[in-house]
């Protein structure tokens, strides 16, 4: 296998969808010639190679086929048609603890779970400390694993996984277990696997994850491989897919030659949030003196996205409808965390950016541009008009927490929002 450690060659993996179950019995028995299913291609012609001592990210919409590709890898399933080699002993973190015995405790589920990876008994015993330590869970390990919550659960079985001393480590979104100080153990061990010099095959929805820690890029999408690079590549293709402008398939060159297409803003009669996945119970209330009746967010490639890369440009544009004068409206614009803090936010009001009287029937649209040096993470947008009605305050429409936006970041500091630091340290005796 030369230098590769994993090769997936023309893999498709396709599954029978039958209208009803007398329709899947009389198929599995034989009992009929016609055809009655439909074939569904979770996989297609899916090819690539993985060399020793690679991080290698796949990334792709719920879906996709980034489980399955992993699932057939690691022996789970087998291929409808396509060869997969593997050269080296692989520990895969994918369903946590798929493999235990609820009736059995943590101790026997340690031995369990050893075995089927192919460790003996003295192997396990030479890895029992390191295991312990890492899950974490102390007298628990000694009852039965139907007892634990479901963090002890997690914490015992990625304990399990990541402390056999694997070759290749295969991991689909399982770094988010548990509670934030045991995701920070969970990115340590995956960080000292990495510079140890493991080859490691990376699924998460975590973009900032696959910029910082992968060496290279699997963009999957509807069951085809669109192409791969690196992660920063990668990452700004799968943005447009995000908001279905889909590029031409296994070509990074066409792929990345889509991202310099005419602006998204192109007045061609498409709002442009049908771009997004809007939030479905979006807060919504207003006088309805003014209507906000489209709104974008852009990155500094000008693609719609609601991904926006820590540290670069983005733009949050607002276009409100008038149904009556109005004078000096306001255009606001606020990010909150998902719990409902309020992280950041300004308006035109506060940015002494009058617009002036704004008759009935005519549209405005307010256009805000900005770093983005929030910490990586989820946050939610919302957007109103308001204004001021000789004394009184007026809210003519607002949207909140209308969508959701995420942050990719290779370098997170405490808090919200990043100081952007010179640091320096010198030796001075």
């Amino acid at each position: 296998m030369s230098n590769n450690v994993i090769e997936v060659k023309n893999v498709d993996k396709v599954y029978k969808l039958y209208d009803s179950n007398k329709a899947r019995v009389a198929d599995t028995l034989g009992l009929t010639r016609k055809k009655n299913y439909k074939e569904h291609f979770a996989l297609k012609d899916m090819s690539f190679e993985v060399k020793k001592g690679e991080c290698v990210g796949l990334i792709g919409t719920n879906g996709s086929g980034k489980s399955t590709i992993l699932k057939i890898i690691t022996g789970v399933l087998s291929p409808t048609r396509g060869e997969v080699s593997v050269d080296g002993r692989i520990s895969a973190l994918l369903e946590l603890g798929a493999g235990f015995n609820q009736e059995y405790t943590g101790i026997e589920n340690i031995y369990l779970n050893g075995t089927m990876l192919g460790y003996s008994n003295e192997e396990i015993d030479a890895k029992l400390d390191d295991i312990l330590a890492f899950a974490d869970i102390g007298d628990f390990v000694f009852q039965p694993v139907k007892t634990y919550s479901s963090g002890m659960f997690v914490r015992l079985a990625f304990a399990v996984a990541i402390n056999i001393d694997p070759e290749i480590l295969i991991v689909d979104e399982a770094l988010s277990v548990g509670d934030v100080f045991f995701q920070a153990k969970c990115y340590k061990k995956f960080e000292e696997f990495k510079e140890a010099g493991k080859t490691i095959l990376f699924v998460s929805h975590d973009l900032g994850a696959i910029s910082k820690y992968c060496d290279r890029a699997i963009l999957i999408n509807k069951g085809d491989k669109v192409a791969e690079g690196t992660p920063k590549d990668m990452i700004d293709i799968y943005k447009k897919i995000l908001v279905g402008q889909e590029p031409a398939l296994n070509s990074k060159v066409d792929a990345l030659d889509d991202l310099t297409e005419a602006s998204p803003l192109a007045d061609d009669g498409t709002l442009w949030k049908s771009n997004y996945q809007l939030n479905p119970n979006v807060n919504e209330y207003g006088d309805g003196r003014a209507a906000i009746v489209d709104f974008a967010v852009i990155d500094d490639n000008g693609t719609f996205t609601n991904a926006i890369m820590k540290g670069s440009t983005f733009t949050v544009k607002s276009k409100v409808h008038f149904n009556t004068d109005i004078e000096n409206p306001i255009f606001t614009l606020t990010f909150k965390t998902l719990k409902g803090i309020d992280v950041t936010g300004t308006n035109t009001m506060y940015e002494k950016c009058d617009v002036g009287l704004c008759k009935e029937g005519s549209e405005y649209v307010a256009t805000f541009t900005q770093k983005m040096d929030m910490q990586g993470g989820e946050y939610l947008m919302s957007i109103s008009c308001t204004g001021y009605d000789g004394v009184d305050f007026v809210a003519y429409h607002r949207l909140y927490d209308v969508m959701n936006i995420t942050v990719v970041s290779t370098k997170n500091t405490v808090g919200f929002y990043d100081m952007n630091s010179k640091v320096s340290v010198e030796q001075v005796k």
